[in-house]
Formats: structure tokens, C-alpha cells, sequence
């Protein structure tokens, strides 16, 4: 399965401190905004989302169609193609997308020690 670009995504409770911390381990801004509460910050092929108040836990975020540099790749597997592949193999989901629809959607499961997935496809 092609899950795309990986990143974690943490509930942070400064966005302000946790900008700093990860600019020291050598993280720079990818995108977001400050004022919306919320930061992508790349090192290399590494990202982690900084999230203040949108969240309680912190997810493993995969994005289909993306590589780590947000650029649309030519083959993935659209989330619609997991998801059946996540029924058909008993995964239950918290969130589920209609499988009708094309184009952007997601889809929330927990892995088996309750860490909270997110595959959330933007193309």
C-alpha cells in the first residue's frame, strides 16, 4: 500500500515554545500559520505538524498523493482504495469517507495500543 508522505502530528500546548524547541533540533517552517494555530516543520524527509488546541493526542498522519515535500505524486493509492483495504481486514474506523466520491477526503482508525491514525489525502 502507498500511504504518501508521513508526518506526526503534534497537540502542542505552545505553539510559540514548540516552534523554538524544534528550530533548535533543525526544523524549519513548511507551511501553516502561526495565527491559525498551527505549523508544518520540515528537516529534511522528516515533518512534524504542531497543532495548539485542534487536538488531544497526537496522530500519525499519512498523506496519499503527496510526497514529503507536498508535491503531487503520478501513482498512490487513493484513501478510498484503504479504506476498503482496512474493512476487508476487519480495521475498524472511527472515520470513514464515501467511497462515491473522488478527490480529497480521510479517514481516522486507531492502531492496536490506541494511537490515532490519520490518512488525509489533499489531492
Amino acid at each position: 500500500m502507498k500511504l504518501g508522505a508521513f508526518s506526526i502530528s503534534l497537540s502542542v500546548k505552545s505553539l510559540k515554545k514548540s516552534k523554538e524547541f524544534y528550530e533548535t533540533l533543525g526544523f524549519s517552517v513548511f507551511a501553516g500559520e502561526m495565527e491559525r494555530d498551527y505549523l508544518i516543520m520540515k528537516n529534511g524527509n522528516s515533518l512534524i505538524g504542531l497543532f495548539q488546541g485542534m487536538f488531544e493526542n497526537n496522530i500519525l498522519t499519512f498523506n496519499p498523493g503527496w510526497d514529503e515535500n507536498a508535491n503531487n505524486l503520478e501513482e498512490f493509492d487513493d484513501v478510498r482504495t484503504i479504506q476498503k483495504h482496512l474493512k476487508e481486514n476487519h480495521i475498524k474506523l472511527e472515520k470513514e469517507t464515501d467511497e462515491t466520491t473522488t478527490g480529497p477526503a480521510s479517514i481516522v482508525f486507531f492502531d492496536p495500543d490506541g494511537n490515532t491514525i490519520l490518512i488525509d489525502q489533499h489531492v
